[in-house]
């Protein structure tokens, strides 16, 4: 199978089947943000800069109590996993998520991925990185231009810049 580049990607073999993700920004009140270099065993992006962020897993809600609406059926299971994630790859507290925007994408190995990209600021901790990066940093909009990072990525931390900074 070809993409519209003309592209050879894998065979997508479930259509309907997506891995959910999200990303989240953390932001000090001084206007920089956290960035994360992934580790060179990652399907995707290997190397590039990030921000950080995960999958969303059954586990994040499957044993928690069910909606009062219903029996299998559960809300804000995307907040659970974010703070999961972000917990467990920088090991920081955060604030509300607010939802930027929200992608799709092939990974290399033709798994079909949904990735929805949030902002936060960050409430307390030291970064703390997991196995899945293997450096972090504090950086200005300007700065991050100096990073190998992965495309779309910049652009995202310019529309949160700008958004913050009119607030």
């Amino acid at each position: 199978m070809k993409n519209s580049s003309g592209q050879k990607i894998a065979e997508i073999k479930d259509k309907e089947l997506h891995r959910i993700v999200t990303t989240v920004l953390i932001y000090k009140n001084d206007f920089t943000y956290l960035i994360t270099k992934r580790s060179m065993q990652k399907k995707s992006h290997p190397g590039k800069w990030t921000i950080p962020g995960g999958g969303l897993t059954v586990d994040d809600y499957i044993n928690t109590p069910n909606s009062e609406h219903g029996e299998h059926l559960w809300y804000g299971v995307v907040g659970i996993s974010i703070k999961r994630e972000i917990k467990e790859e920088v090991g920081l507290e955060i604030g509300e998520p607010e939802l930027l925007t929200d992608m799709a994408f092939l990974r290399p190995d033709g798994i079909p991925v949904i990735c929805f990209s949030y902002f936060t600021e960050y409430i307390s901790g030291e970064v703390k990185l997991d196995e899945e990066s293997t450096e972090s940093a504090w950086v200005s909009l300007e700065e991050a231009k100096k990073y190998d990072l992965i495309p779309g990525v910049w652009d995202e931390i310019r529309q949160i810049d700008e958004i913050l900074k009119s607030r």
